[in-house]
């Protein structure tokens, strides 16, 4: 008889095969909710997509997921195309997602968003990190696209207002798939050039897809690293890109960055003249004050009659030499005579004696300490002999020389009761001169007072 019976994974094939020829299972469209999402290491997205009644397992491969605008995250409702198919490992059908956007809200604004948080948290937008913009620039770096009406105005504001300022043009694609590449390389080709004091960074108006290349990581990156300082000029005024927040001044239009970048020629011109004017009325002023002074000095008592100045001074000078003079006798006097005062208690003290005093009463002393310890040693040796002779009284040896034993129980202990033994107990008697072996013949109590 023919076997019947079929193995899991023949069964599983078969099921595998009917669902992957079926048409209406080889392209799908659902809109759902993401649960359970998983972006693995190797680059591939897990997930479940479910709606109120039901869940399907889901996986889109890294080679799909690339070029996706937005990162997907749990309890987002998206729009999918895919196929299903059977994961034969497991034996269960799941959804593989070929395309993913967002159901409601664009694709591209929730990758703005969320790469606007992540940059936000990572510090680019913050205001101690932004470079200050030279006043006097002598060389402008643009950075845009050299076919686009941005790149014009930015030229011409710059040379109508600081005709002196050069200006360079670094050409790049401003939108398109290798535009954020263009336009990173642009700005380090720059910083490695070291010839630049400022970039201007931007292109004209557009859509969000138009402007999305001022968007990305990539371009955030470079402009955050940038030593040169650089103001982003994407767009109309309504625009607001990554860019914008990244780059260390944001100008409305390429026009305004222009601006921004250089100081107005006619300003200059009429600032220059305002300061002109302010240091002629200084000089003037301080002409006037020197002229009085000469006039002064020309009308003073010693421009006018010098000699007799000079005969004043010389007068003056030798009262002071005198002074001087007497002010040096009198202090050397007062000093002689604190020495002579000195001198004459040094006399009066005697020194030399004072030291023969002191050796007398050092000699005194040691006698009179030897003395005293002399003293010390014969009563304290009295009354250790006083103590030998009670040591003596009190040793058991002088006690058992008048006649008196010690006796013992055969393992050592003293007899001190006759309770504690008993007739034919061996005992050993202690004298000064030896011991005695005896044996119990009879043992009698007696009471306190005597009695048997």
């Amino acid at each position: 008889m023919k076997d019947k019976y079929l193995t899991v994974t023949a069964l599983t094939k078969y099921i595998k095969r009917k669902i992957d020829t079926d048409p209406h299972l080889s392209e799908v469209w659902l809109r759902g909710e993401i649960s359970n999402f998983k972006h693995h290491s190797r680059g591939h997205m897990y997930l479940t997509l479910k709606d109120d009644q039901t869940r399907i397992q889901a996986v889109m491969f890294a080679g799909n997921n690339r070029r996706l605008k937005f990162t997907p995250e749990n309890g987002m409702n998206v729009l999918i195309k895919g196929e299903i198919s059977v994961f034969e490992v497991y034996g269960q059908y799941q959804l593989y997602i070929q395309q993913m956007e967002p159901d409601g809200i664009g694709a591209l604004y929730i990758a703005y968003e969320q790469l606007k948080e992540k940059l936000q948290k990572q510090g680019y937008f913050d205001e101690q990190y932004k470079k200050t913009i030279p006043v006097l620039p002598k060389h402008i770096g643009v950075i845009t696209s050299p076919t686009g009406a941005a790149v014009r105005d930015i030229i011409t504001t710059i040379k109508r207002r600081y005709p002196i300022a050069k200006v360079t043009v670094i050409p790049v694609l401003v939108q398109g798939t290798t535009a954020p590449a263009s336009i990173k390389e642009a700005i380090e080709i720059a910083n490695a050039s070291s010839i630049f004091d400022v970039l201007i960074l931007g292109r004209g108006g557009g859509s969000i897809e138009e402007l999305w290349s001022f968007n990305e990581e990539i371009v955030a990156e470079a402009i955050y690293h940038s030593t040169i300082p650089i103001i982003s000029a994407v767009g109309h005024e309504t625009d607001v890109t990554i860019s914008d927040f990244v780059a260390d001044l944001r100008a409305p239009t390429p026009t305004g960055a222009a601006e921004l970048a250089v100081p107005s020629k006619q300003e200059l011109v009429d600032k220059l003249i305002t300061v002109k004017r302010m240091l002629a009325k200084d000089l003037d002023q301080q002409v006037k004050q020197k002229r009085q002074q000469v006039a002064s000095v020309k009308q003073s008592y010693a421009f006018r009659y010098p000699e007799q100045l000079l005969k004043q001074k010389e007068q003056e000078l030798d009262t002071k030499t005198d002074q001087l003079s007497k002010a040096i006798t009198t202090k050397l006097a007062e000093h002689q005579q604190v020495y002579h005062h000195l001198h004459i208690r040094l006399l009066t003290q005697q020194p030399d004696k004072q030291v023969q005093r002191s050796r007398d009463q050092l000699k005194q002393l040691v006698k009179q300490q030897q003395y005293l310890m002399q003293q010390s040693f014969v009563k304290k040796t009295d009354q250790l002999a006083n103590k030998i002779e009670k040591l003596s009284l009190l040793n058991p040896l002088e006690i058992m020389k008048r006649g008196f034993s010690i006796p013992y129980l055969q393992e050592g202990t003293i007899v001190k009761s006759v309770r504690q033994v008993k007739k034919s107990d061996e005992l050993i008697l202690k004298l000064t001169d030896g011991q005695i072996n005896c044996r119990v013949v009879d043992v009698k109590e007696e009471q306190n007072d005597g009695r048997k």
